[in-house]
This record gives C-alpha cells, sequence and structure tokens, in this order.
C-alpha cells in the first residue's frame, strides 16, 4: 500500500512494511518507526540500515537575479534533523543523498506582462456531475436540464511563437484561469408529429389497393430524443373485381445520363475493325455524315475560337437516357440522345498576398483593422459543375513594423465666447418696453463649437517637422465623438451705480477763494454735498459737488459765538442794566475751530448789554432763536428775513417798576442771505478716450494670439481728457473766472490702454467630396473656415470670405461595369454516329445547344477584367441555351415582326406578322394557321392613370424650417423663426388602369398634396408697468415700501410662464425703507399773553393761561421749512397748546421756564431720579422767596427712562438695477434703534450708547435669468424609412441646446418632425409555382419540373400580393428572390409510375419552435422542420418503399410550447380517449412527459359520462356549479340540467346573516364537494321533470300578501288627521295681520 504526503515542503513517499513504517524523502532517504525506534535507511538499493535522523529541506525562495528572465536563481534551507523534531549537525545525515539547496529559476520583470499571457483552449463537452462521481448513475426525471462539467485546458505561453512556459510567470500578473465551470445537458428532446391527415381515396378502381394518410414532423429528435415514428398509414381496400388485366403502361422514362465526351473517329473505327473486320473501301467522293460533320467543324474553329473567352473551356457532349417501351410504337419514342454541356468545376488561382493593413497607425480605442486577399477565376462553372468558392476574404490585423505613427484622434474646439447680450434674455413684452442700449446684468453669450484633429500637430511635425499653425483645420462634425461642449452661457454685464448725493449743506460764510492770496478782494459762499455711495467709474461721473456765490468782504477766519454769560447789573447792583460777555471761538469757512490768533485781524463781539430786573420792574423771556430765513438768495425784489420773539413773563408793579415794552418790541426782524441770487458751478464732460500718451514708451504691441484670459490685458499707459467749464445755474456757460479755482476738477487723468486683437480665424476645411456619378446635374463643393476670435481695440479685421464654392469636376470615365454578350455560335447537334438510327437522322437537323461568348465592359465601352464585372455588374448573361434545327419536314417561319403602332391610347387594335419560309410555303401542315398563326392581334395599350391621395397628413412644417445643420461647426439659435404659416403634406399615389401601382409622374404629379396650416406663435405671460412706490410705512425708523405689477394677458402656446402671482393675480417687490425721526419735527411759536382770570387791576397777576400755536414742519439742513400734516409728526413729541399758570405779582419772585430734564442714567432703575433746573428772573422783595428752583422725579422704565437696543429687519428682495432683466443683485436689510417700549426712534440714541454693530447690511444674490428654450436647427431629412411603398417616412429631428431656465419659455413638445416620402412603386422578383412533373408526353418516369421568374409590383404592404408587371422594370433590381441569388427554374422530379411507392413533396416548413423549459427561462436554442411521407399505391411493393426524410433548420424568435395529456369518455364506451396537446391547441403525438395518462372518470361505477358531471372522491358523480343533478328511477345520475341561480347569503357572507337550508340528496355525502371555494348555496325550485315545485308557488303568494300590508301600514301611518275648517279660516284671516306687524317691527 502506497500514499503521499508532505513533510516540511519534501515530498515523501510512505511505505508499510510489516509493522514498520518507512518515510522515503524525494532524494532517496527513508524514515522508518516501528516498536518504539526510529531507522533511517537508504532505498532498496543499499542495504537495510536503520538511522535515527532525516532529511528535512525548505520551500524554495524567491527567484532572485540581476537580470530579467531564465537567468535567475532561487534557494532553500536544508537541515538535518532528528525523528523527535530537534536539529542536528548536517554530518549526521547522509551527505550523498543531500537534496539541493539551489536551482536555476526563471526572474520575472513587469515588462514580461507584455511577452507572457495565459492560453485558454476550448470548453469540452459538458459532462453529466452523475458520470463523474464514484459507483452507478442514480435513475432521475429530467427537467429542464441535467447538471453537467466542462473543463478546458489552460498554460502559460509565450506570447510570440505560442511556445509553452511555467505558470508562475504567469501567475506573477494575473491569477491562473478557472479551468472547469458547471453546464447544463439539454433533456432528450423526443420527436414530435403532427395529426394524420384524411385517408386518400383508394389508389385503384378495381382489385386489391391501398388508401394512405400522412403526418408531418413538428419538433425532430434532439439531444438523444426518441426517433420519429411512421409518418405514413397504409390501409387496404377492395373497390371491387377487375374485369381486365391491371396495372398496365405502356412507356417509362429513365433519367439522363451524366454529360460526357464522345468518343473520338479513330478510336471508334478501331473498335469497329475489331468486332467486324476491315469493311470495304468507301467510294471516292462520298462522304458518310460524320466526316461531313467534321469537314463543317473544321473550317468553323478558327473563328469560333477567335471569340471564345479564356475562362469559359465550353465543350458540347451528348447523354442518353433509357426508354422502356411495351406495346408502344417506335414512332412514338421520345428522344433517347441529346446535345449537353460537358460539366466544368470551378477553377480559381492560388491567394495573392494580404494587401497591407487598414489600419496604418496606432489606435488605443480600436487598434486592430482588416487585410484582405483575393484570387482569380480561371475557369468559370460551366452546366452543373461546382460554383466558384468566395474569391475575397478578410481578416483582422494590427499595424506591423517599429515607428507606426498614432492615429488621427478628434476633438471638439470652440469659438471665442460673443459679447454679452441680455436682449436674448427678454421676453416679448421687455422688448418693447425696454431702451436696449443701455441694458446690464444677467446675459446670454453663445459660440460655435466645431471638429478639429486632436492631434494633428504632433503628426504635421513628425510628417516635416515644420512650426504649427495657429488654428487647427475644422473637419466634420460626425468625426468628433463624446459630449459636445456647451454652445451658450449666462453672462453679467456689470450694471453701472449711479451716483447718489447727500443734500446740500447750508451756505458758508463768505470767504476768499485762497486764504493764502487775499489779494484779490472777490469772495465767495460755497455751499457742498457729498457722494453717498461708491458709483462705477468713481466719483468722476457725479454731479457737481460744490456750488458757489460771489460775496463781498470776504474773510477766511471769523469769530463765532458760543454762547453769552449771565447778565451781570452794573456797578455791583443786584438789579438794573448791566452787560453779557459773549463766549466766543474763531473759526475758519468751513465751520472748523482754528488758533485765535488767525482771528485777530477782525474785532472781537463786544460785550451785549442786557438788564436785570428788580422786583417791581416788568420781566421779559430770553428771545428765541432766529427762524430759518424765508430766502435762500436776495435780488431786488425778493429779500430773506428771519425772526425772533420774546414774551412778558410779570407786569411791573405801578410807577415804581420798569414798564413793560408795547408789542413791537417783542418781536425783531433781520435780513438774511443777502447774497445774489447767482450761483456758480464747475461743470465736467464724459471722459474722452484712452489715447496714447506721447511722454510714455510705446508698448501696444498687437496680442494676435488668445494670450490673455480674456484678451483684454492692459499694454501701456495712455491718457484721458473731458472739458470743464464753469456754469451759471439756469442760464448756461460763463468765462471761468465767475468759478472758484479751488474746487475746480482736473481735465487729464492717466488710464491703461488695452492691447490690440487681431481676427483669428481657422483654416480652411477640406473641400466637401464631390459624388463619383456621372449626372448632368452639376454639383458643388464648398469649404469654409470659422472665426474664433473677434477683432478688438484696433486690431486687424476678419477677412470677408468665411466660405467658398466651386463645381465639381465631372469624372472622365464614369464608373460602373456591364456584361457584353456577344452573338449565339451555331446551333451544335449530337455526333451523327449516335444519332444515325434515330428518325430524320440523315439530315443535319433537330434539338441541339447553341453557346456564346461573354465579356465585361465598363460603362464607356473600354475592356475590363471578368473580376470587376463579377464585383460591380449584375449576373452573368447565360452562356448557353437550347436550340433546334429545322428538319425537311418543319415548318420554317421568319420571326415576329413588331406591332403595328396605335393611333390611340385605348383604341383600336395592333397586329404583327410572320411569314412562311421556303419549302415550308408548299406544305399543307404547315398552312395551318391554327398550329403555325402567321399573325397576331391584341389591343392597344390603354395607359390611364388615376392618383389618389394616401397615408396622413405629415407635421406642419415652416417653408424655410431652418437649412440644416452646418457639416462643420454648430452654432446656436438666436430667435428662430419657429411660428407662423407652414405647409403639410400628404402623399399622392398613382395607379394605372389595371389597378397597379406606378411612378406618381405618369399622373403628372410631384408626389404630394400640399396644404397651407399654422403653427401658432408662443405668446408670453404679459403684466403691467411696475406701479409707484408707496410711502414708507414708518415715518421714523425702518419700515417697507412696495410696488406691484398684475397680470394683464396669460401666456399661451408655449410662452414663457408668470411669475408666481397672488390670489387677485399679482406680484409685489418689497424693499425695506428708512425714515429720518427729524424728518418731521413740532414748531411751537411764543406763549401769548397772559389771560388773567382773576384781574387783579391794581397788581395784573394772578392764576392765568397761556397759549400758542403748535406746528408739524417739515425740516431741512436749514431748519424747520413748510407745514405738513400733523400725522406725520410723532404725537408723543407734541408741544402744550396751553398751560395754566400763575401770573407772578409785582414783587414776587420770577423764574424763567423749567429746562429740559437730566437724562436718566441707564440702564433705568428706580433708585435713581431726573431733575430739571430753573433760574431766577426778578429776585423778590424783602420777605418774599423764590419757589423750588430744582424739580426732581423718579426714574421709571417706558415712562420716563428708556433702554435702547438695535433692531435688524428682515431681507430685502433681491433688487437688481433698473435697467437689468436678472443676474447678480443685491438684498439689503436696514438697522433700527428700538426703546424699549417698542416704539422706534432716532438713531442717534443707540449711538450715544455705542452698541456693537455685528450686521452685515448688504449681501450679494442672483435672481435667475430667464433662458428661453434654445434649439438646435433641424437636422436634414432623414432616408426614408422605406425604398418603396405607401409607408414610407422622412424624419428630422433637433436637440435641446440650453434648457429653459427660470421664468423662460420652455421646449416646445415636437422635437421631430415627419413627412410621407413619394410613393414609389415596389418592384421584386418573384417565382411562379412548380408546374406539374413533365416527362414529355408520356406516363411516368424521371422528368423535369419549371417554374418562371416575373416581375411584381406591390404597394409595400405586407399582405399585397403584387401585380405581374413588365420585366423592364425589374432591370435595375439584382437577380435574386426572397434574397436568394441563386436562381433556380428547373429541377429534376419523378412522375411516379402506377403501383410505385414514392416519397411525397417536402411539406411546408413548420413554424419555429423554441427548445425550452416552459416557465424555468432555460432555452437551448430554436428550430423549423420540414418532411416527406412515403405515399404506395400497390400492397405488393410495401417493401421497395424508400424511406421516409425529414430536415431542420435553426430559426430565431421560436415559441416556447409545453405539453400535456388530455382524456375524454365517449357515450357507450367504458373506454377513455387519452391524447397529447400543445400548448397552443394542437394535438400532436410525442413532446408529452413519459408518465402514467390521467385517469379518467371510471372510478365512480358506472363512470360520470354525462356533460357537466365529475366524480367526487366519495365515488358518487355529481353536477358542476350551476347544474341540478336529474336522476333516473333507479337514482343514477341521468343528466345536468342548468337551473336558474339564486343566491342566498350564507353566515360566512359580509352581505347578510341569514341562516340557510338545503335538502340533502340522499346519495349525496353532506361533506364539502371537493373543488368547490367556500358554501354557496342554491335552492332548487325545478323538480326533476323540469317543473316548478309547489313551494315555489307558496313562496310566491306569501311575499305579495306581505307586500300589500306594507304598503298599507305605511300609507296609513303616514297620512295627516282632518283639521276642523273654522280654524283654518281663521289663520287665513289673521296671516295678512301676522305679516303687516312683522313688517311694522322690522322697521
Amino acid at each position: 500500500m502506497r500514499s503521499l504526503t508532505r513533510l516540511g515542503g519534501a515530498s515523501t513517499e510512505a511505505v508499510i512494511m510489516g509493522n514498520v513504517l518507512l518515510i522515503v524523502c524525494q532524494t532517496g532517504l527513508l524514515l522508518g518507526r516501528g516498536s518504539g525506534r526510529a531507522a533511517l535507511t537508504h532505498t532498496a538499493h543499499f542495504p537495510l540500515r536503520v538511522h535515527l535522523f532525516i532529511c528535512f529541506p525548505g520551500p524554495w525562495g524567491r527567484c532572485m537575479g540581476s537580470d530579467c528572465g531564465p537567468g535567475g536563481s532561487q534557494s532553500r534551507a536544508v537541515w538535518c534533523a532528528h525523528v523527535d523534531g530537534w536539529t542536528t549537525l548536517h554530518t549526521n545525515c547522509d551527505q550523498v543523498q543531500r537534496p539541493s539547496n539551489q536551482r536555476n529559476c526563471f526572474r520575472v520583470c513587469d515588462w514580461h506582462k507584455d511577452l507572457y499571457d495565459w492560453k485558454l483552449g476550448a470548453w469540452n463537452e459538458c459532462v453529466p456531475v452523475s458520470a463523474r462521481t464514484f459507483g452507478a448513475p442514480r435513475l432521475f426525471t429530467c427537467s429542464g436540464g441535467e447538471e453537467g462539467i466542462q473543463t478546458r485546458e489552460v498554460g502559460c505561453i509565450l506570447k510570440s511563437d505560442g511556445s509553452p512556459a511555467e505558470d508562475a510567470i504567469c501567475e506573477y500578473f494575473e491569477p491562473k484561469p478557472r479551468l472547469e465551470q458547471a453546464c447544463l445537458i439539454p433533456c432528450p428532446q423526443d420527436c414530435v408529429v403532427s395529426e394524420y391527415s384524411p385517408w386518400t381515396s383508394c389508389s385503384k378502381t378495381c382489385g386489391t389497393g391501398l388508401r394512405n394518410r400522412v403526418r408531418s414532423v413538428l419538433v425532430p429528435p434532439l439531444f438523444g430524443g426518441s426517433v420519429c415514428p411512421n409518418l405514413t398509414e397504409f390501409q387496404s381496400c377492395k373497390p371491387g373485381p377487375c374485369t381486365g388485366p391491371e396495372g398496365v403502361y405502356s412507356l417509362r422514362v429513365g433519367p439522363w445520363s451524366p454529360c460526357a465526351l464522345p468518343q473520338t473517329r479513330t478510336t471508334r473505327q478501331v473498335k469497329r475493325r475489331k468486332g467486324k473486320g476491315q469493311g470495304l473501301r468507301e467510294r471516292a467522293g462520298v462522304k458518310d455524315p460524320e466526316t461531313r460533320e467534321l469537314i463543317q467543324k473544321k473550317r468553323t474553329r478558327n473563328r469560333l475560337n477567335r471569340q471564345e473567352s479564356p475562362f469559359w473551356d465550353i465543350q458540347v457532349g451528348y447523354q442518353t437516357r433509357e426508354v422502356i417501351c411495351i406495346l408502344c410504337t417506335m414512332r412514338d419514342l421520345p428522344l433517347t440522345v441529346q446535345s449537353c454541356v460537358l460539366p466544368k468545376d470551378c477553377q480559381i488561382t492560388d491567394w495573392v498576398d494580404w494587401s497591407p493593413c487598414s489600419k496604418t497607425c496606432l489606435d488605443p480605442e480600436s487598434p486592430r483593422g482588416n487585410r484582405t486577399r483575393s484570387r482569380q477565376v480561371l475557369q468559370f462553372p460551366v452546366g452543373e459543375g461546382a460554383e466558384c468558392p468566395p474569391l475575397e476574404e478578410s481578416e483582422s490585423c494590427e499595424p506591423q513594423g517599429d515607428g507606426v505613427p498614432p492615429c488621427a484622434t478628434y476633438t471638439w474646439r470652440t469659438t471665442e465666447w460673443s459679447d454679452c447680450r441680455i436682449d436674448l434674455l427678454l421676453s416679448q413684452q421687455d422688448r418693447r418696453r425696454y431702451n436696449l442700449t443701455g441694458l446690464c446684468g444677467g446675459g446670454l453669450q453663445t459660440r460655435e463649437v466645431y471638429c478639429v484633429q486632436a492631434n494633428a500637430e504632433l503628426l504635421k511635425y513628425l510628417n516635416d517637422l515644420r512650426e504649427k499653425e495657429k488654428a487647427s483645420r475644422p473637419v466634420e462634425n460626425k468625426l468628433c465623438e463624446g459630449p459636445i461642449p456647451n454652445r451658450s452661457q449666462l453672462c453679467q454685464i456689470p450694471c453701472p451705480i449711479d451716483c447718489e448725493v447727500s443734500p446740500w449743506g447750508a451756505w458758508g460764510p463768505c470767504t476768499f477763494e485762497n486764504c493764502d492770496d487775499q489779494a484779490a478782494k472777490k469772495g465767495f459762499k460755497l455751499r457742498k454735498r457729498q457722494i453717498t455711495n461708491e458709483p462705477t467709474g468713481g466719483p468722476g461721473n457725479c454731479p457737481h459737488l460744490v456750488e458757489a456765490v460771489p460775496c463781498d468782504e470776504p474773510s477766511c477766519y471769523d469769530w463765532q459765538l458760543v454762547s453769552l454769560d449771565q447778565c451781570i447789573p452794573e456797578d455791583e447792583k443786584q438789579c438794573g442794566p448791566g452787560t453779557q460777555l459773549p463766549q466766543v471761538q474763531c473759526v475758519n469757512s468751513n465751520g472748523e475751530e482754528v488758533d485765535r490768533n488767525l482771528c485777530s485781524s477782525s474785532p472781537a463781539p463786544e460785550p451785549v448789554p442786557c438788564e436785570v430786573p428788580c422786583s417791581r420792574d416788568c420781566v421779559l423771556s430770553d428771545w428765541t432763536s432766529w427762524s430759518t430765513c424765508s430766502q435762500t438768495c436776495s435780488s431786488k425784489t425778493i429779500e430773506g428775513k428771519q425772526m425772533r420773539t420774546r414774551s412778558i413773563l410779570a407786569y411791573n408793579a405801578g410807577e415804581g417798576g420798569a414798564l413793560c415794552p408795547n408789542s413791537s418790541a417783542l418781536q425783531e426782524v433781520r435780513n438774511c442771505n443777502e447774497h445774489a441770487c447767482t450761483v456758480y458751478h464747475w461743470q465736467t464732460g464724459p471722459w474722452g478716450p484712452c489715447t496714447e500718451d506721447p511722454s510714455a514708451s510705446p508698448l501696444n504691441t498687437s496680442l494676435g494670439g488668445r494670450g490673455s484670459s480674456d484678451g483684454q490685458g492692459p499694454c501701456s499707459m495712455g491718457m484721458q481728457t473731458r472739458k470743464v467749464i464753469c456754469v451759471r445755474v439756469n442760464v448756461g456757460q460763463v468765462p471761468p473766472k465767475k468759478c472758484p479755482d479751488g474746487p475746480r476738477p482736473n481735465t487729464v487723468r492717466p488710464c491703461q490702454l488695452l492691447c490690440k486683437r487681431d481676427c483669428i480665424v481657422t483654416p480652411f476645411s477640406d473641400w466637401t467630396t464631390c459624388p463619383v456619378t456621372c449626372d448632368a446635374v452639376k454639383k458643388k463643393q464648398s469649404r469654409k473656415r470659422l472665426i474664433i476670435q473677434m477683432p478688438s481695440n484696433g486690431g486687424q479685421d476678419c477677412p470677408e470670405v468665411l466660405e467658398e464654392e466651386k463645381d465639381c469636376e465631372v469624372p472622365k470615365v464614369c464608373p460602373g461595369f456591364r456584361w457584353k454578350t456577344h452573338k449565339w455560335r451555331k446551333c451544335q447537334l449530337v455526333p451523327w454516329f449516335l444519332r444515325q438510327n434515330t428518325p430524320g437522322a440523315q439530315e443535319t437537323c433537330g434539338p441541339g445547344l447553341q453557346t456564346r461568348a461573354v465579356s465585361c465592359r465598363q460603362l464607356d465601352g473600354t475592356q475590363a477584367d471578368i473580376s470587376e464585372c463579377l464585383k460591380f455588374a449584375k449576373a452573368m448573361p447565360a452562356i448557353t441555351q437550347r436550340c433546334q434545327l429545322p428538319c425537311q419536314d418543319d415548318c420554317q417561319l421568319t420571326n415576329w415582326s413588331k406591332f403595328s403602332s396605335c393611333t390611340a391610347d385605348c383604341v383600336g387594335v395592333r397586329t404583327r406578322k410572320r411569314a412562311l419560309i421556303g419549302r415550308s410555303k408548299k406544305k399543307d401542315k404547315c398552312k395551318n394557321t391554327q398550329m403555325y398563326p402567321l399573325s397576331e392581334t391584341q389591343y392597344c395599350p390603354c395607359d390611364k392613370y388615376n392618383a389618389q391621395p394616401v397615408g396622413n397628413w405629415s407635421d406642419c412644417i415652416l417653408p424655410d424650417g431652418g437649412k440644416a445643420e452646418s457639416i462643420l461647426g454648430m452654432k446656436v439659435q438666436g430667435d428662430i423663426k419657429e411660428c407662423g404659416q407652414g405647409y403639410r403634406y400628404q402623399a399622392m399615389v398613382c395607379y394605372d388602369q389595371d389597378n397597379r401601382l406606378v411612378e406618381t409622374s405618369r399622373c403628372n404629379s410631384h408626389g404630394y398634396i400640399e396644404e397651407a396650416c399654422i403653427i401658432p406663435c408662443p405668446s408670453d405671460c404679459k403684466l403691467s408697468e411696475w406701479s409707484n412706490w408707496s410711502r414708507c410705512s414708518k415715518s421714523c425708523g425702518s419700515g417697507v415700501k412696495v410696488r406691484s405689477k398684475w397680470l394683464r394677458e396669460k401666456p399661451y402656446n408655449g410662452g414663457r410662464p408668470c411669475p408666481k402671482l397672488d390670489h387677485i393675480n399679482q406680484v409685489y417687490e418689497v424693499v425695506p425703507c428708512q425714515s429720518d425721526c427729524n424728518q418731521y419735527v413740532w414748531v411751537a411759536e411764543p406763549w401769548s399773553v397772559w389771560k388773567v382770570s382773576n384781574v387783579d387791576l391794581k397788581e395784573n397777576c394772578g392764576e392765568g393761561v397761556q397759549t400758542r400755536k403748535v406746528r408739524c414742519m417739515l425740516n431741512t439742513i436749514d431748519g424747520p421749512s413748510e407745514s405738513v400734516e400733523d400725522y406725520l409728526c410723532d404725537p408723543e413729541e407734541m408741544p402744550l397748546g396751553a398751560r395754566e399758570s400763575r401770573l407772578p405779582c409785582p414783587e414776587d419772585c420770577v423764574l424763567n421756564d423749567w429746562g429740559p430734564w437730566s437724562r436718566c442714567s441707564l440702564p433705568c432703575m428706580r433708585t435713581s431720579n431726573r431733575v430739571r433746573m430753573a433760574y431766577t428772573l426778578r429776585s423778590p422783595s424783602a420777605g418774599r422767596e423764590c419757589p423750588e428752583m430744582t424739580d426732581k422725579e423718579p426714574c421709571s422704565l417706558n415712562l420716563n427712562c428708556f433702554n435702547y437696543f438695535y433692531n435688524i429687519t428682515d431681507w430685502s428682495t433681491c433688487q437688481l438695477s433698473p435697467n437689468a432683466v436678472c443676474g447678480s443683485g443685491i438684498k439689503t436689510r436696514m438697522l433700527d434703534c428700538v426703546r424699549s417700549d417698542g416704539k422706534s426712534v432716532d438713531m442717534k440714541f443707540c449711538e450715544e450708547l455705542d452698541l456693537e454693530k455685528k450686521w452685515q447690511m448688504n449681501i450679494s444674490c442672483v435672481v435667475e435669468c430667464p433662458v428661453n428654450c434654445q434649439l438646435s436647427d433641424w437636422s436634414a431629412w432623414s432616408e426614408c424609412s422605406q425604398t418603396c411603398g405607401l409607408e414610407g417616412k422622412m424624419w428630422r429631428q433637433r436637440s435641446v441646446v440650453q434648457a429653459s431656465q427660470g421664468d423662460g419659455r420652455p421646449c416646445p413638445l415636437q422635437m421631430e418632425q415627419w413627412k410621407p416620402c413619394p410613393v414609389r412603386p415596389c418592384y421584386r422578383w418573384q417565382y411562379s409555382q412548380w408546374s406539374e412533373c413533365r416527362v414529355e408526353s408520356v406516363v411516368c418516369g424521371h422528368g423535369m419540373r419549371y417554374r418562371n421568374l416575373s416581375c411584381f409590383v406591390s404597394d409595400g404592404s405586407i399582405d399585397g400580393e403584387g401585380s405581374l408587371v413588365d420585366e423592364e422594370l425589374c432591370s435595375s433590381l439584382e437577380l435574386a428572390v426572397d434574397g436568394d441569388k441563386q436562381i433556380t427554374l428547373k429541377e429534376a422530379c419523378t412522375l411516379p409510375c402506377p403501383g410505385d411507392c414514392y416519397l411525397m413533396e417536402w411539406s411546408d416548413w413548420s413554424s419555429c419552435v423554441s427548445i425550452c423549459v416552459k416557465g424555468a427561462g432555460v432555452e437551448f436554442g430554436s428550430v423549423q422542420v420540414r418532411s416527406r411521407a412515403v405515399l404506395a399505391q400497390e400492397p405488393e411493393n410495401l417493401q421497395l418503399c424508400p424511406d421516409q426524410a425529414w430536415e431542420s433548420q435553426p430559426c430565431t424568435v421560436g415559441e416556447c410550447y409545453e405539453y400535456k395529456w388530455f382524456s375524454s369518455s365517449h357515450l357507450n364506451s367504458t373506454r377513455p380517449f387519452i391524447w397529447c396537446q400543445r400548448s397552443d391547441g394542437l394535438n400532436v403525438t410525442g413532446g408529452c412527459p413519459p408518465m402514467n395518462p390521467p385517469l379518467d372518470n371510471s372510478s365512480c361505477d358506472p363512470p360520470c359520462l354525462m356533460p357537466k358531471s365529475f366524480c367526487t372522491e366519495a365515488g358518487v358523480c355529481m353536477c358542476e356549479e350551476g347544474f341540478t343533478e336529474v336522476l333516473s328511477s333507479t337514482g343514477q345520475l341521468d343528466q345536468c340540467a342548468p337551473i336558474p341561480i339564486l343566491e342566498i347569503p350564507t353566515a360566512g357572507d359580509k352581505k347578510g346573516d341569514v341562516k340557510t337550508s338545503r335538502a340533502i340528496n340522499p346519495t349525496m355525502p353532506s361533506t364539502i364537494q371537493p373543488g368547490r371555494t367556500g358554501r354557496t348555496w342554491y335552492l332548487q325550485p325545478y323538480g326533476p321533470d323540469g317543473k316548478l315545485k309547489m313551494w315555489v308557488y307558496g313562496v310566491a303568494a306569501g311575499a305579495f300578501v306581505l307586500l300589500i300590508f306594507i304598503v298599507s301600514m305605511i300609507y296609513l301611518a303616514c297620512k295627516k288627521p282632518k283639521r276642523p275648517q273654522r280654524q283654518r279660516q281663521q289663520n287665513n284671516r289673521l296671516k295678512p295681520l301676522t305679516l303687516a306687524y312683522d313688517g311694522d317691527t322690522d322697521m
């Protein structure tokens, strides 16, 4: 016993000898173990010695080495070990048997991947899994297929020569492919045949004959299935006894022998001499017919050979056949010998060398090309010779050799983007509304896309090493693959920010124009305003910011009064006249404080005289501040005035005190704004173009290429100038000296000069190809180039010519080839020696054969190689034909003349004639015009044509609906004309008088009916203009203002949709607004004179009332200016208009009005107070005191103390420039200062607290641009979907270049259009039916059958049979029938003789059947089959019958069928009828599973044979649902009668809960019948005799009585009781009164 094992990587072999186990190393060492002892010994070559040590080699290491390939080496460790596992010295082991520790190996490197590869063998045959397992195969039923395994060989090979290599080399790069895989072995498919046909009639009318019936094969036997059964069934028949001989025939013809050449005369003479001895010498001058024939052949041989083509070696031979004659005369015998063409097989040359590979460059995408080789015909097939094999073959190849250039690759290129255009985004309404010149914001820019050769520069460099051109040459778009770059994109034209300025400030003091130069006496008053934003282009585009007015007595510095000190009486008195010292500061013309010394030239303000009233004096209030000046300037008619007032606070006491002044002294008026109304300012013009600065170095070189990203980079510095003039307001330009020089704007500024950009165009594309035809119509060829960069900044202009066109050259030689046929040669008869025994053999006449030569010509008639015609011409004409040389007794006639001409179509007849020739004129049989007519007459052809429309109307097509997209370059549509009037087309069809389809030109029609149609134009949504902005929702702080548009017209026909509208069809725009809290202020006039209610005439004091007028006024920079409505001012801050107080009496203390309250400290707390102060205007007399001069109140939150914080508003909608449609905008929000009680207040309250402002007030935003859907041009019309017929259509498509965005116009649904093709007749070659088998004029034997090839026309529809037409109409078609170019017009056949047994003709091909498993998705292909059954006529000949035959062929889209057993019982029969049926309902034999046929109904005794009956499991016959059992007198089922169904709901039914019962038939068990779902119960109103049962009448009567009772009860319950008549009348009288009263109440 032997077994292999592994020990530490070394292969060992274990040998069991008795009880000792020896382990043999590969190197020859043995390890023995037994009885606790170990032995180490050599193999049988040495005497057995016991050792305790074994060899122990380790695994091989990695292949190492400096060079790649077979020069590597690998090593392994080898050690000596004891049997117990410990290692020891090497000397303890046998050194002779020590394994090697080093060996050569193949070192694999990465570049070996290209040299080595796995070679995959073909998969072997699928072997069943059961066949590979041990033991006997188990039996199983095949369903679908049997699982199997197939294997293959896999090895590593060297690619160059296919030599095998180590697997480890290939495994280094990829794992070894699998060696086996699962497969499926299909189940055996038995032969399936159809049902038998009906029996034929008896083959004989007397005696014993046969009847036959046949069937055909539907599915052939496959995969080892059972063979087909007999297709024919015979049955003997005896119509009656025969009175005479039966089955006698007179003539039987055998088949023709193969064609053979006759023996030469010399050979036959030798034979004749041998057979007959030396014959008599023939008389001189007398030649036998054979000699004459030979002499004639010699005379014409040279002439014939001159015409002979070298490709046809035509030899005329002869063939014979056997004719068996019984009871017939020799005169009636058919020909037994005839001329024939000796068959010659096609002979061809050897293959020429392979052509160069069509792929001449390296292409990683498709690296392989094709190469071809051809061979020539030496001898064409003649007669029945073998046809020529293919003369050309091709195979894939790769370009060979070094230095193969890379293939041309193609890529998309684009031109420069066009300028950004806003008008492309405008709706129809916007186009009419906007001034299209100043638009800005989001727009659209376009470019052209074209295809170029991507590596053209590289290939050009490789070819001629020249410098590459600037731009690549455009090529046809179809060469480029991959996504097409965008042809349009959104862009942005920045909207100019208009300059915004603040309101004018107040006029300043009169100051010198230049304070450093005060020599000039002229002065100006200035007023200024500031720029409040950052306008586009800087401040140069802003309006003037300074206005000046000339004035006198200018000064640069002046004293400004800050305040007046308290009035101090003179001489240190307590009261009386005194002075107030002014507190002043020195300010410049801008109001800024400067050093006091600068004002030294001006006198300082003097102390102001004043008076402190004594205790008995009149007391006056302080002067109010001066009012706003009534005019901004002064003239002769206008003066500015301002006023101030004061009031009496206390009257004087009698004579002692100073008197109060009269009322006029309580008011002062002074002049103001005395400067003249002549305002001057500097006005600037626009900046001129940037021109070269002569002082700068010239660097403005032209940028021809596309160097910078936008081509607009700066090249050098230039300069710009503008006009600056002095303008007097409302007058115009004045001399410059009128305006101050100080604020004069600059007239020159530096600028950046933009680089020149030249126009760049591509080179011209190649000329478009010219069609290689010889049409009379001249074709054009064109080429074009594209502009890829437009010129700018004065660069070189583009060339005018972008497209060139020229006429195509007409080819000198028109392409095309045709066959040329030469004259038929003389008719060759069978050699005389063969026909010498036939009637008329002495004459040279009878049937023969004639040949002709065929050559190849070009269309212009020049000689061409025969192979050209084989490729490009139609089928080769026939080179042989049967002919007849007339004998003396034959009638000879001339050929038919042409038909006579007709005078008119469809009128009269036309004739043609022929005449007898020579001796035939005198023969009586030739004068028989029935046999040999000399004239033929036919009606004149009738060419009547009828036109009528066919098919549907096409789409509506615009007349110039866009040219086909250019082959070179693809543009983007702007606004294509996509609507308006177009035309739709309907095809016209033309028929002749025989209702055959003809060309439409016969009906004088161009093939169409045209009808005008309208494509409705899209109408965009139309809105009104924006309304005016509403007033800000708040008069103080942040509010919102709103404007709106409303809907005027909805979109239709695919116009732009409306923006989202509200419920009243309006769209709003809301923006925040800020109202200045000091915009409107309350202005209070001085208090009126006291109205003392308790008048003390002496004292003029006491309780009284003062009033004053309070108005709301618009506040300006110069102070309140005009009155406005009171609601605009804050009502909380409105001053009091009246006050009650006590008018001080003489000698009382008089205080001024309270001053303002002090501020509460923040945050507000109850513990803090606020105070207000008053001071003494008149001291009281002795003994009297002044009231408190300080008023104090606690600080209370939201009453007199407020906290303040910022409030941020919501973002506004995205605001665009007024001239923008979309694009980048800005969202704003406002900051509000809000009091703790929620009221918005002036921002100064928050600003004073230095609150943190952490919000961003503006963010950029984008309004989505309304991009209309942009479509490509319509493509060119496609080829017609059908080359002929009525249903051909042409299509054209367009694609979406830019999908609609935002509220843009959506894409139309119609992306393709169709129109009918002109109707063309469908011509085809079609065979006629095969003729009957013809055996000349005899009864049976071998003959021929024929069919014709005719030209048919049809309308191309599936069911169109077609009509026969002249063959000329099919002359342009290839000679083929249903794609088969092998035309067969005759074939051999057999006409069975009486009593023969023979094969029938082939049956039709069966329908395509899929070999599959129904429902399992397993399919093994599809097949169709036809068969030939045997027919016999004589019972005696049944043994001589040929075998039946069938043949199959693969097909596509077969139907998957399944087969099932069916059974049925016949009446009066105890045996069931069982058959197999296919799933399409066809009864078949074969195909059903080989199992027991289904059980019949015989389990019931007697069986249930009644229709609609079945046998229950209990063995009782029952009827199906809906039928009732009618029983016989014996209790057996007699019939199943249909019953009307009355369904009563059962307890399980949701419709009701009615308990039901049913009489159970005694013969029926009470269990639920099998096969019935649920419990549906039926009442049976009919008895066994078919009449209604009595209970039915009872139920009907009871139901009727119940119905009468229910109706009566309902009537009585609903009937109202009668009321007394009097009461009803009383109600009627009271009713009007009630109504009148109700009316009064309502009033």
